[in-house]
């Protein structure tokens, strides 16, 4: 049954050529920074990956979009996914995307309240409305930020979230090899999950991949049951490619973070 489960939460093994994909994501966000106003490095705490990065639009933004990077929370960082701050910019956004640190050197709960920790400093930094996304691991971190427990004052000002492919159900991956790093037991899984939160007044969004493997699939509509809110499937598209719509500002991913509801 752990081999099972380790497959149906397997991402790259099942997209063709996702071993090159981690080169093509550095080089491509490496390229953005070159070439965009932002401010590097921002520091939220006293760790090494206490750190955000701020992307600013050309003229005065009309709020900020947090992006929370994924990778099981065990890899990445903010500087694999600058580019994905291309359509917020561009219709007018800044864009802030932290840095945690990742297990086992931590573990969920605690990555969970260092990304708090690194929206309220977003928040002291930039005035206006903010909009949360993250992606699959950080889309879990985007929906824990709507919990009043992890949350601090600026949750006012929270005024959308969108959870792109977010794994939103953890006590299934008590059950995979990854739990070593993880260290879950039952009851941080379930504390940890966002499917056991209660229902939050601001809007949200749930995207992910009509290509996503199909436990993805599950997660995603787990969490729009829990919450009642819309779950919006992106056909043909996988765990990764889901998140080319950050890119440009009409794709229909962006309106759905960024339009008025």
């Amino acid at each position: 049954m752990k081999m099972d489960l380790d497959d149906a939460f397997a991402v790259s093994a099942h997209i063709a050529g996702a071993e090159r994909l981690p080169a093509v994501w550095a080089k491509s966000a490496r390229a953005f920074r070159d070439v965009t106003r932002h401010l590097a490095d921002v520091p939220y705490g006293e760790g090494t990956r206490d750190v955000f990065d701020l992307f600013l639009p050309e003229r005065l933004a009309k709020g900020t979009v947090v992006f929370i990077h994924g990778g099981y929370w065990r890899m990445s960082d903010k500087s694999d996914w600058s580019d994905l701050a291309a359509g917020a910019l561009a219709a007018g956004w800044a864009v802030a995307m932290p840095s945690y640190d990742l297990c086992p050197k931590v573990g969920i709960a605690e990555i969970t309240r260092q990304v708090a920790r690194a929206v309220a400093a977003i928040a002291e930094r930039t005035p206006g409305p903010l909009r949360i996304t993250g992606h699959s691991a950080g889309g879990h971190l985007a929906a824990r930020m709507l919990d009043p427990a992890v949350a601090g004052p600026w949750l006012e000002r929270v005024e959308k979230v969108v959870a792109i492919s977010p794994l939103t159900d953890l006590e299934p991956l008590l059950r995979t090899t990854m739990n070593a790093d993880f260290g879950l037991d039952l009851a941080t899984a379930r504390a940890e999950s966002p499917v056991h939160q209660v229902a939050p007044q601001v809007p949200v969004v749930i995207w992910v991949g009509g290509d996503e493997r199909p436990v993805f699939l599950q997660q995603a509509r787990a969490l729009s049951h829990a919450w009642g809110c819309a779950c919006e499937v992106d056909p043909g598209r996988h765990h990764f490619d889901v998140l080319d719509g950050l890119r440009d500002m009409r794709h229909p991913l962006m309106q759905a973070l960024l339009a008025e509801d």
